[in-house]
C-alpha cells in the first residue's frame, strides 16, 4: 500500500540516527528522551495505522496483529476488542485533551521546570554540564515565579524547588491543570497517540512524533544544562531576550499542537460513542 510505504520511509527517517546511535552504544541527552521517556520503540514507528473506521482491501497482513479484524473482504480496526482492554485509557485520554483545549493558555512560564529540577542539587538529571554556574542557575530559579503546570515535570522537582511552584499539582488534578501552552503537553501527544494504537492513523502519529522532537529541542536548548556542544542553540530565558526568543516558539509549538490535539478528542470521542451505541 502507498501510504504504509510513504509512512514506513517517514518513520526510518525519524529513527535511523537513534538506531545507529543505540547500536554504537552513543547516548544522546536530547534525543533520546523521545525513545526513553516515552517507550515507543522505533520499530512501532514504522507501523502504519489507517485508523479508526477505516476499512482497507486485500490488507490480510493485518489480521495477525491485535485488534484487526475481517469484514467481508475489508480489514479494519475491531473497536469492540480494543475498547474492551484500553477502555478506561480511552475516556481519561478524551477527558484529559478536551480540557487542556479549555483550560487557559499560558506563555509565561519560560521553560523553569528543568531549572527547578537541578535547584540547589549536586546531582543533575542528564550528562550535560551546566551552562551557568550552580549558584547562578539557582539564582534564576530565586528570581522568577514558577508557574509549571504539569505533573509528570513537576514530579522531578527537587526537594527545595517543590514550594517555590505556585500551584501544588497532583495525578488526579491534571486534567484540570494541563494547558495548550506547555511544552510537556505538547510533547505527550506522541504519547497518546502511541496510547490509542491503531485508532490513530499513522500520518497523526508520526506529525506527533515530529512536533514532540521540535518541542524537545526547545526544552532543552531553554534548559540549565549546555546543549551547544550537540549542535543546538542556547536559549537564555535568564534575559529578556531568551525570555522573548522562548515565548515566541512556544507559541508557535502550541499552534502546530491544537489540530493534532482536536484529531485525538475527535478520534476518542468517536470510540466513546460507539462503545455506548452498543
Amino acid at each position: 500500500m502507498e501510504k504504509a510505504r510513504a509512512h514506513e520511509a517517514r518513520a526510518i527517517s525519524f529513527t535511523k540516527d537513534h538506531l545507529a546511535r543505540r547500536q554504537a552504544h552513543i547516548k544522546h541527552p536530547v534525543y533520546d528522551f523521545l525513545f526513553e521517556y516515552y517507550p515507543v520503540r522505533p520499530a512501532h514507528l514504522k507501523i502504519w495505522h489507517p485508523g479508526l473506521g477505516v476499512r482497507m482491501q486485500g490488507a490480510t497482513s493485518y489480521l495477525s496483529m491485535r485488534d484487526y479484524e475481517l469484514y467481508d473482504a475489508s480489514v479494519g480496526v475491531n473497536l469492540a476488542s480494543f475498547m474492551s482492554r484500553r477502555g478506561n485509557a480511552v475516556a481519561y485520554i478524551h477527558e484529559l485533551l478536551s480540557k487542556t483545549q479549555s483550560n487557559h493558555a499560558q506563555f509565561d512560564c519560560f521553560g523553569l521546570h528543568e531549572w527547578a529540577m537541578v535547584y540547589k542539587s549536586t546531582t543533575l538529571r542528564h550528562d550535560l554540564p551546566l551552562r551557568l554556574s550552580p549558584e547562578d542557575t539557582d539564582a534564576v530559579v530565586e528570581s522568577h515565579n514558577i508557574k509549571c503546570t504539569h505533573f509528570d515535570a513537576y514530579r522531578f522537582f527537587t526537594e527545595p524547588a517543590i514550594p517555590l511552584n505556585l500551584t501544588v499539582l497532583t495525578r488526579e488534578d491534571q486534567p484540570k491543570n494541563d494547558q495548550c501552552g506547555c511544552l510537556h503537553a505538547t510533547m505527550d501527544l506522541y504519547k497518546w497517540c502511541a496510547k490509542l494504537g491503531p485508532l490513530v492513523p499513522g500520518e497523526l502519529f508520526l506529525d506527533a512524533f515530529e512536533l514532540a522532537r521540535d518541542t524537545r529541542i526547545l526544552d532543552m536548548e531553554a534548559s540549565p544544562y549546555d546543549v551547544r556542544g550537540y549542535g543546538f542553540g542556547a536559549v537564555c530565558i535568564e534575559t529578556p531576550e531568551g525570555k522573548a526568543e522562548y515565548v515566541t516558539r512556544q507559541r508557535e509549538l502550541s499552534e502546530r499542537a491544537k489540530p493534532i490535539r482536536q484529531r485525538l478528542v475527535l478520534i476518542t470521542e468517536q470510540a466513546l460513542n460507539a462503545k455506548l451505541e452498543v
